[in-house]
């Protein structure tokens, strides 16, 4: 069952039919993800096929890990399977 932790807290857990991976990346549904842990960035990037990303801080136990997650809300049609979905980086271990 695929796992996001950071600093020791569980950030997302999903089964394996329920995450996408794309580009080596885990994306976990929304509604898999702990939100309290979210805290919304002004960040946005975008990708050529998959459009653009929002970002999230991580935060656990006062600790912030700017810009750790994020998610395609619309993305291009070449990447509608991780709409709503939720991937993370900069230390958060993902186990699969």
């Amino acid at each position: 069952m695929p796992k996001a932790i950071w600093s020791g807290a569980v950030i997302a857990e999903a089964s394996d039919s329920e995450v996408e991976v794309v580009e080596g990346n885990v994306y976990f549904p929304m509604d898999k993800v702990n939100q309290q842990y979210l805290v919304p960035s002004d960040k946005v990037t975008t990708c050529p096929w998959k459009g653009s990303a929002n970002y999230f801080h991580v935060t656990v136990n006062g600790e912030e890990n700017k810009d750790a997650a994020w998610i395609y809300r619309q993305p291009f049609d070449a990447a509608k399977q991780i709409t709503g979905h939720v991937a993370f980086w900069r230390g958060v271990t993902v186990e699969k």
